[in-house]
């Protein structure tokens, strides 16, 4: 620690003080990759997308009622952990508005679903050949997440299923791309043991925002997420 106390904030102190408050570490792999795991992941990671779900959680699907009229539904692919955190994010959102307080319970339940979460569709997507904890443990992918807010944005947390809506479309959207970066990588691995660099860079920036969003969408932070892979 510095012992002059003005002293203006280097480069580093600036960027700290204005990154955003969620973020995703991916540690690189050491090339080749593990080819016999990288063939049978979806069948290695059932477990953990019964548990976390998938890389894509907002499914925005279209659903036809008996009045043919289309509901878009928000929630799939986050498996029983995830529903377990949508209800405390549920409770949460009744807490802030009246109490403007976050409970710590349910808050630590929904940061250690999330964190579980990272590492899992890390596996998942191929960014990691190390098989995933059930639970917490030190992994090659993790989350980085400060702790929330003291004072609350009533506001947007009111409407913060509205002010999702955005970065919901977009990553829905963007989710075809990443699916087919990650056959094309799995392909890759294959048959050279190689993860092509530029596709690996688009992964850990879609794994990064689907955080983020999921993040703010669970209340944990109020700063809005920037429609952005870095």
């Amino acid at each position: 620690m510095s012992n002059v106390p003005f002293a203006a904030p280097g480069i580093e102190s600036i960027t700290e003080l204005h990154r955003y408050p969620v973020d995703v570490h991916v540690s690189p792999m050491i090339e080749p990759r593990n080819r016999l795991t990288t063939a049978f992941r979806p069948i290695l990671a059932i477990p953990h997308l019964l548990l976390v779900g998938g890389p894509v959680a907002f499914a925005l699907s279209v659903v036809w009622r008996t009045s043919d009229t289309p509901r878009a539904e928000w929630g799939a692919g986050t498996g029983v952990l995830g529903a377990v955190a949508a209800v405390c994010a549920l409770i949460a959102w009744f807490a802030i508005l009246f109490t403007g307080e976050y409970p710590a319970g349910l808050r630590g339940l929904a940061t250690f679903y999330l964190r579980w979460r990272v590492r899992a569709i890390a596996y998942i997507a191929l960014l990691c050949d190390e098989y995933p904890p059930f639970g917490d443990a030190e992994y090659p992918a993790y989350l980085r997440i400060d702790p929330g807010p003291t004072s609350r944005n009533k506001a947007t947390v009111a409407f913060r299923l509205f002010l999702a809506l955005p970065h919901i479309v977009v990553l829905w959207l963007l989710g075809f791309a990443w699916g087919v970066a990650t056959l094309v990588a799995w392909v890759s691995i294959l048959f050279t043991g190689r993860y092509p660099e530029a596709l690996y860079r688009f992964a850990v920036g879609m794994l990064r925002w689907n955080t983020r969003v999921e993040a703010y969408l669970l209340l944990l932070h109020d700063q809005y997420p920037p429609f952005s892979v870095s």
